[in-house]
């Protein structure tokens, strides 16, 4: 009899067989992808904003470069880095057609259509060649990846030598206090806010935990370094609410 694969990782605080955690992702990104920006601005206060522009900054986008914007959905991260970067392209990539369908939709997309492609797929086995891209990025979404670990394997994989990583994602805030008033507004007011504005509370609760679940900054750095990235460094933004990570394949 062959035997059947046991792995298994988290979907928020429940422990699920590996095989099942992308269509449940796909599920709640599904769910939400109409509400998506919506909700970014009203949980987080607009701030989300705030640091995907320190991301640009950070990134330093430079005419020309060609862009992998991975978990890309709606475009935020590629309409930022193409107003900075004159005849650069960006390949928005996400394993979930509604949030690129909501991405193309969006005003940005039509102005900056020629310059822009929008592709299904699975971080963890990406559609493109070796050394095919300048940068890569991926906000707010790696946390959602079956095996990060691998996500940033394939990262590397995909950058041509001298391409640069940068990762943002929701983290931990070092001070307990704090962190311990961050949980008690995530844990109570986002998933009633779901439920309010996307008729959702289940996804958000999935979100919620999702954050809890994921590697502090300084482990995460550890996986970045292990993928092969070399002058690996974060930044704390928001006292560390969220978190930005960067490294380059030398």
């Amino acid at each position: 009899m062959a035997e059947t694969d046991q792995s298994t990782t988290h979907f928020g605080f429940e422990t699920v067989p590996e095989a099942e955690k992308a269509g449940r992702v796909h599920g709640v990104f599904s769910s939400v992808a109409s509400k998506y920006d919506v909700m970014n601005d009203v949980m987080s206060g607009g701030i989300h904003r705030i640091w995907k522009d320190a991301m640009m900054d950070w990134l330093a986008p430079r005419a020309g470069q060609r862009l992998l914007d991975m978990a890309g959905g709606t475009g935020d991260i590629a309409f930022r880095f193409l107003r900075r970067a004159p005849g650069a392209e960006v390949v928005v990539c996400d394993i979930n057609e509604p949030m690129l369908i909501e991405g193309q939709q969006r005003a940005e997309a039509v102005q900056m259509a020629d310059r822009l492609d929008w592709v299904v797929g699975d971080a963890m086995a990406l559609p493109f060649e070796d050394n095919s891209f300048d940068v890569y990025t991926i906000s707010l979404g790696i946390r959602n990846v079956t095996r990060p670990a691998e996500a940033l394997a394939e990262a590397y994989r995909v950058l041509r030598p001298g391409g640069r990583l940068m990762v943002l994602e929701l983290s931990h805030i070092p001070q307990e206090g704090l962190q311990k008033l961050y949980d008690l507004y995530s844990f109570n007011v986002i998933p009633n806010m779901g439920k309010l504005i996307v008729g959702d509370s289940a996804s958000y609760q999935y979100l919620v935990e999702s954050i809890r679940r994921f590697p502090d900054q300084e482990t995460f750095l550890g996986m970045i370094r292990d993928a092969g990235f070399g002058q690996a460094k974060y930044r704390n933004l928001s006292m560390g609410v969220a978190a930005l990570h960067s490294g380059w394949k030398l």
